[in-house]
Order: structure tokens, then C-alpha cells, then sequence
């Protein structure tokens, strides 16, 4: 059996770690690659770390950063944030990413999932997912949340992985932040509507959100930041918590 993912997230603004609930309200929450290094040496499975304002700011990633946090550390390396084309991601991998992560631009150019899966792997591509409940319906925001779609979650799902996507990171802009739990209810659709892994981000405020995320959720992995930087709940811990409940989890020897 696969084994569950823990994957901590930093949320880049300004060359620093942020955190905020419902995606605003954002407070500094530490040093990116002292992070990093942190919980790559606490067991973490992967690291996610995604330039918040980039897209926004209509910029490119912030190159040097990644390569020092990829100096950091030796585990599965994901970024996101204003990647648009072959070049940006080839720009990226070259400094210490091992997969990309793409929201906006996908959904501006669907198109753009297809080129990355054919000239990278599927394995390399990530395809964001920031859902909010609209008048009854799942909706896909771009833009770091900031911007409806017209896209319908589930059916934006299984579009990407038609285009060649290797993983969808669905993020309840619902929960996040609130610690209130996942969206399980929501990541169960998804994840029962597409055959790639779904990485389940979102509401994490205790190591029971995480075990729901994987039994209710049917989440491929958990991704959290705030109860992470601010040493609520340790990855050690939770993935001792987790193999309590039998769920197959890699624990460091």
C-alpha cells in the first residue's frame, strides 16, 4: 500500500514565510529555509513552497530562494507561483525543484497542462486547485484566491488529469486557516473523480484532521503550514498518531 504523505507548506511573501486564514489576514511565520531544513531533518515527505503573490504581482518566481531551500534539503521539492511556460519551469527545475505547481495560468490557458506534461512528466506537474462554496456550487478561484471562475471544481479536476496533470493540490479556501479541519467531503469527490493523487490542504489544526483527511477525505496526502511554523502539532508526532490508526505512514529509523 501507498504510504500517506505529510507535506508542510510555505507560503511565500516578501522573501518570508506567511500564514492567514481564508487567504488574508497574513502574519510572518518564519525564515523559508530555515523551515525547510527543519522538516526535511522531522520525517516530512515533501516540501511545497508556493510564491503567494507572484501571479498577482505579475511576476516570476523568486529563483533564489528556491535554490536555497533546495540546498537545504533532500526530500521531494514542489513550487508554484507566476509560472506560465516550458521556460519558467525548465528555470525552476534547474534550481533544485523536483515538481512544479500551476493554478492561474492553467485555468487562463488549459493548454498549458498538456505542454508541461509533454515536455517534463506528468510526474512533474502539479495543478493547483483553490475551491470556494458559491451558491451551492465548488468553485475554482485563481489569482491566490482573489478571482472567481467559471470553473466548477470537480469538472476542472478531471480536466487535468485529461491534460496530463500527475497530482492535483486542492485547497478549500473555505478552511483554510481556520484549523477547523478539511474539506473532507469535498476532497473525497475529487479524489474519487480522478485516479492521480490528491493532496488534501486546508483547515489542518490537529493530528485527528490529518487521520480524517486520509480515512473521510480519501486524500492521497495532507499538506499544512500554520500548526507546522508554529510548533503546534510536530510531523514526528503526528506520523507516530497516524500508524497508531494504521495508517501506512514512512517514519524515519
Amino acid at each position: 500500500m501507498l504510504t500517506k504523505r505529510i507535506i508542510p507548506c510555505l507560503d511565500i511573501k516578501n522573501g518570508r514565510t506567511v500564514k492567514g486564514v481564508n487567504f488574508v489576514d497574513l502574519r510572518d511565520a518564519g525564515d523559508p529555509v530555515e523551515l525547510a531544513a527543519i522538516y526535511a531533518a522531522e520525517g516530512a515527505d515533501e516540501l511545497v513552497f508556493l510564491d503567494i503573490t507572484a501571479t498577482v504581482e505579475k511576476r516570476k518566481t523568486l529563483i533564489e530562494l528556491v535554490k536555497r531551500v533546495a540546498s537545504q534539503i533532500n526530500i521531494p521539492f514542489t513550487v508554484g507561483g507566476g509560472i506560465s511556460s516550458i521556460a519558467d519551469v525548465s528555470a525552476l527545475l534547474n534550481a533544485g525543484a523536483d515538481k512544479i505547481s500551476i493554478n492561474s495560468s492553467a485555468v487562463m490557458r488549459p493548454e498549458l497542462v498538456t505542454e508541461l506534461a509533454g515536455e517534463f512528466g506528468s510526474q512533474c506537474v502539479v495543478v493547483a486547485i483553490d475551491s470556494r462554496f458559491v451558491e451551492g456550487e465548488h468553485i475554482v478561484h485563481v489569482s491566490g484566491g482573489r478571482t472567481a471562475t467559471e470553473r466548477r471544481t470537480l469538472l476542472w479536476a478531471k480536466e487535468v488529469e485529461e491534460r496530463g496533470a500527475g497530482e492535483i493540490l486542492l485547497t478549500s479556501m473555505d478552511h483554510d486557516g481556520t484549523k477547523a479541519g478539511f474539506a473532507n467531503e469535498l476532497t473525497a469527490k475529487v479524489s474519487g473523480s480522478v485516479s492521480i493523487p490528491v493532496i488534501a490542504s486546508g483547515g489542518a489544526g490537529n493530528q485527528e484532521h490529518f487521520l480524517d483527511s486520509f480515512t473521510i477525505g480519501l486524500a492521497d496526502a495532507a499538506l499544512a503550514a500554520s500548526i507546522f511554523h508554529f510548533k503546534e502539532v510536530s510531523i514526528p508526532d503526528l506520523k507516530n498518531y497516524l500508524k497508531g490508526y494504521n495508517i501506512p505512514v514512512r517514519i524515519e529509523k
